[in-house]
């Protein structure tokens, strides 16, 4: 009996050394609550496991866009529950995939999207939209490439259908999306008006091949529009500012024009609807993430041209400042006070 005690207390002796497994933590931005960059902050989370049709992705860069400021403050067409963390267009490894996930492994260097979480050390990332990355791109260069060129390539092929020998106006010209939609108006063999609010602003849109600049700041940009159309105006404006330079832009359009609907940090204009019928235009939304989640396909397809592109040398995202994860909170701060150009990147 006496053996059959100690054995006992040997057993639970050994059972009380079994200590749980700590859990994997990992830095990420948080939104605990909504408001301007200023409220974020930076703590350990727990680390998460990818479901069947995700992969955990260690993050090596991420990209600003204007969507991060907006969805921080409740202001975006997605509502996150919080605490989140901001943040979409990522670059990094693959740490894990899910069951059904057949065409990315761990190891594997990709670059992609996600809904928000990509200011942080890890994410869990739909596979769908998660791509191999060219051994020739950089992780910061794959993280400003996703959505600014996926918004401009779906906006220009699938939105404004622009042919060759067309006029289009770039608003917001300097910006990621701006830049882009240059780079790639060019490529479809557009001649391509780029409007932006400086001198030195216009000077990075004719590097990347602007034919013709115009100051809004200093211009009348309906009126300059006209001038350098001969009257005509833009076949296609491509405007992801809104405010009083949509109402503009609008009336610069050319009959049978087709207005790109790309965003608004500078406000919701409100349009009078006479002036589509006047000149028999259309007014055409672009809403690529959406685009992108409900024709996973089509998007696919958009990718790898723009890859294409990429490995051709056609295509060269500028990225103007990259941030701490620490200093995250500032890279918002800069892109709505508008004193970036190009992308900005988080590099954790």
């Amino acid at each position: 009996m006496g053996g059959s005690w100690h054995l006992k207390q040997q057993r639970n002796h050994n059972k009380s050394y079994q200590l749980t497994p700590k859990p994997i933590s990992m830095k990420a931005v948080l939104c605990k609550e909504l408001g301007l960059p200023s409220a974020l902050v930076v703590e350990e989370v727990t680390s998460k496991k990818p479901g069947k049709k995700e992969v955990l992705i260690e993050v090596k860069a991420c990209s600003v866009n204007y969507p991060d400021t907006l969805i921080i403050q409740g202001l975006y067409q997605f509502k996150p529950e919080l605490p989140f963390s901001p943040g979409s267009d990522i670059a990094g490894i693959v740490k894990e995939v899910g069951e059904e996930v057949k065409h990315l492994k761990p190891g594997q260097e990709v670059f992609g999207i996600v809904p928000h979480g990509g200011f942080a050390e890890e994410v869990i990332a739909p596979a769908s939209g998660v791509f191999p990355k060219p051994a020739a791109m950089d992780f910061k260069v794959a993280a400003a490439f996703m959505m600014a060129y996926g918004t401009s390539y779906h906006a220009l092929k699938d939105r404004a259908h622009l042919q060759e020998g067309e006029t289009l106006l770039v608003l917001g010209a300097s910006g990621g999306v701006g830049l882009a939609a240059i780079e790639l108006g060019k490529l479809m063999g557009a001649k391509v008006i780029a409007a932006a609010s400086t001198d030195e602003k216009l000077a990075l849109c004719k590097e990347y091949g602007a034919d013709q600049t115009i100051n809004y700041t200093q211009e009348n940009l309906k009126e300059r529009v006209k001038a350098l159309t001969n009257g005509k105006g833009a076949d296609v404006v491509y405007d992801p500012v809104g405010g009083d330079y949509s109402e503009a832009a609008l009336r610069a359009t050319a009959w049978e024009g087709r207005f790109l609907v790309v965003g608004f940090p500078a406000g919701i204009a409100q349009i009078a609807l006479n002036l589509p019928l006047l000149k028999g235009c259309q007014i055409v939304g672009v809403f690529w993430g959406s685009f992108a989640m409900r024709s996973p396909q089509k998007n696919m397809q958009n990718t790898m041209a723009l890859i294409n592109y990429y490995t051709k040398g056609e295509l060269k995202p500028y990225i103007d400042k990259v941030y701490s994860l620490e200093q995250a909170p500032q890279a918002l701060q800069d892109m709505m006070d508008r004193k970036t150009k190009g992308k900005v990147i988080v590099q954790p």
